[in-house]
């Protein structure tokens, strides 16, 4: 067997296997003689069907097996020993006078290769690093939120400004027919507040759905339709007030204090306040760091510039898809994944030279303190090490688990890299305004 490379640029290339009769004729000569063992052909006893018959019947199927498992072994073997580094898989050429009745077989394939590239974390401009802060009437709405889910409601004659009111929402042309609660404070307009203000239980309200609220969440939840459904939605309904209430909100002192922190954890407003920014702070952390890997990838991206094979991979997509593909179906499969494609070996370059690769015994660790987290969220502050790792072994074994655990990992690993070489600036802000300045 002989295997030989054209190298026709830096990123395409061929690869030519030779097989001779030699390298394949034992194997196949003792598969027939197995199959002649056993086969069972009329006429003959087991064991004594002439070998001509044999070949015969099964002798090109077995060649074609063995040569193309032949085949598959060495150049699978000659891409690792030669170091390759290849895109996609290697595809076979179309040979116009191939024959299989031939001794002596040649084989081409062709090879998209992996370019070679600089990564440049830097561009002209240092990246923005968002520090997210809890405003004061974040905080302050948080703790009116706690006052009225600790609070409690009393019963009401008549509506009023803020009150909540039950009742039931129909329109039989929509098969619209749901028992809800609603917030007089969420609602949108004048005019629409105004037919609540003074309504009693067992009035009917005629309401128009458009601009019934200021969130169109708000319409899906009481009307119990679909987020679709809503944006199209311009019809009467029927409300059927079945209760009035006002919700008094819970005194800011140590009872509810303790219910929310525990014993003498909080013990004044300030302490409150102090603690809400606290949780607050933290769980903004996230989506500044998120925020922060998608800003890095896109500088990223834009300012490491490399070729790829583009003709080879169209043609590898369309040979390779689930579903036949025309070649402008392929271009553009190909267009939509090229900015995917590139980062996977941005950040495979990254990990490698950076020695950022995930072991087994950091999963494990990174696993346990996953769960350490999430028990700590039902009140189990201490778990023992045996118990967090039966756990994580039990998760451990299923690889979906592995893989998502795996990248979460290696997207903190890649934060940390980032954080420390990327030329960063950082830039306190509101949760509202990280909203406005991100989303725009």
């Amino acid at each position: 067997m002989n295997i030989s490379k054209e190298q026709l640029d830096d990123l395409n290339a061929v690869v030519t296997v030779d097989i001779a009769k030699a390298d394949y004729r034992d194997k196949v000569e003792n598969i027939l003689k197995d199959y002649r063992k056993n086969a069972n052909i009329p006429g003959f006893r087991k064991g004594h069907v002439p070998m001509g018959l044999v070949k015969k019947q099964y002798g090109k199927a077995v060649l074609v097996d063995e040569v193309n498992k032949l085949l598959q072994d060495a150049l699978n073997k000659y891409l690792t020993e030669e170091k390759l580094d290849v895109l996609g898989n290697p595809l076979p050429k179309e040979q116009e006078n191939f024959d299989w009745d031939s001794d002596d077989y040649s084989f081409e394939f062709e090879l998209g290769l992996a370019p070679k590239f600089d990564v440049k974390l830097n561009g002209k401009k240092a990246i923005t690093h968002y520090k997210i802060v809890a405003s004061d009437e974040m905080i302050d709405n948080q703790i009116k939120t706690i006052q009225k889910q600790y609070g409690k409601l009393v019963p009401k004659d008549a509506a009023e400004k803020d009150d909540l009111i039950a009742g039931t929402f129909v329109n039989e042309e929509k098969e619209i027919e749901n028992q809800t609660t609603i917030s007089l404070d969420k609602i949108k307009g004048k005019r629409n507040l105004d037919k609540f203000i003074g309504s009693k239980v067992g009035d009917v309200l005629t309401l128009k759905t458009k601009g019934l609220f200021s969130d169109d969440q708000d319409l899906v939840n009481a009307l119990k339709v679909s987020q679709d459904d809503v944006k199209d939605l311009e019809v009467e309904v029927n409300f059927t007030i079945s209760e009035i209430n006002n919700q008094e909100l819970a005194e800011l002192d140590q009872e509810l204090f303790d219910k929310i922190y525990g014993k003498d954890a909080v013990k004044t407003v300030t302490e409150l306040k102090d603690k809400i920014k606290e949780d607050a702070d933290r769980q903004f952390v996230q989506q500044s760091d998120q925020q922060l890997l998608n800003d890095v990838t896109e500088s990223v991206l834009e300012n490491t510039k490399f070729d790829l094979p583009s003709e080879f991979l169209q043609k590898w997509i369309q040979a390779t898809g689930e579903q036949p593909l025309t070649e402008d179906q392929a271009k553009d499969e190909y267009e939509k994944s090229e900015k995917g494609l590139r980062f996977q070996l941005i950040e495979g370059k990254l990990i490698n030279d950076n020695n950022l690769q995930v072991t087994f015994e950091e999963l494990k660790e990174f696993s346990k303190n996953l769960i350490k987290g999430q028990m700590a969220q039902f009140g189990q502050m201490s778990p023992e090490d045996k118990e967090l790792e039966d756990i994580a072994a039990r998760i451990l074994s299923n690889q979906d688990e592995v893989k998502r655990i795996s990248e979460q990992l290696m997207s903190q690993k890649l934060l940390g890299y980032y954080k420390e070489n990327v030329k960063l600036k950082e830039k306190e802000v509101s949760f509202d305004d990280f909203v406005k300045e991100v989303y725009k």
